[in-house]
């Protein structure tokens, strides 16, 4: 049996922290009447909220920190509202419609909120990475609803909404340090979304291959 390599088990292991935190946290949320559209719509709103902030940064950098701030607490809350939805049985099928659709709007606010930051610091190059970054970023989440829809895994790749959220809020805490961090980060996420999307068109073309 081959060795797991050491970034998928790093992965695996953040994942699994990830779940045991949100399944705490889905323990209190039962006891509410919080319904899993209420989080979908929460969190959006504090991802579109953090994005007109990190534009602003020029007002000022702690802009950038409050911004990411908002970011994560926004996907997170996108994280919990599928899990509230399955342990609370109050689901339904236009909320999962609802959950998948708005995955997109807050990190795509987000992503535009960089590029046009980078464009007003004279860095054309990161907007073009922004433009690729948020088309990688789509595809990720559509590759893997196309594959699911065929009935195969479609999860896999290196740079899943997760790891894209924590590089992005990493990106905006350091921002106001460096003026080449945000550029780099976005770099970063074009290339890990679209190594992503080509790592799922391979998977689905194996499984078909096996089946």
């Amino acid at each position: 049996m081959s060795r797991q390599p050491a970034a998928d088990r790093t992965r695996r292991t953040y994942q699994d922290e990830v779940r045991r935190a949100a399944s705490r946290s889905i323990a209190g949320l039962e006891r509410t009447n919080v319904t899993p559209d209420a989080l979908t719509v929460a969190g959006v709103g504090l991802c579109i909220a953090g994005s007109v902030l990190v534009y602003f940064e020029y007002a000022s950098h702690w802009f950038f920190f409050v911004g990411g701030l908002l970011f994560v607490i926004g996907s997170v809350l996108d994280i919990l509202d599928g899990a509230l939805a399955r342990r609370s049985g109050k689901g339904t099928p236009f909320g999962a419609f609802l959950d998948s659709t708005v995955d997109r709007v807050g990190e795509g606010f987000m992503l535009g909120a960089v590029g046009l930051v980078l464009m007003r610091d004279g860095y054309e190059w990161g907007v073009a990475l922004a433009f690729a970054a948020i088309g990688g970023s789509f595809l990720v989440s559509y590759t893997r609803a196309r594959a699911e829809a065929l009935g195969l895994k479609g999860d896999v790749g290196i740079g899943s909404r997760a790891e894209r959220v924590v590089v992005l809020s990493v990106g905006l805490g350091l921002a106001p340090f460096h003026e080449l961090v945000l550029p780099l980060t976005i770099a970063v996420l074009a290339a890990t979304a679209w190594i992503t999307v080509l790592q799922r068109v391979l998977s689905v073309r194996r499984q078909l291959g096996a089946g």
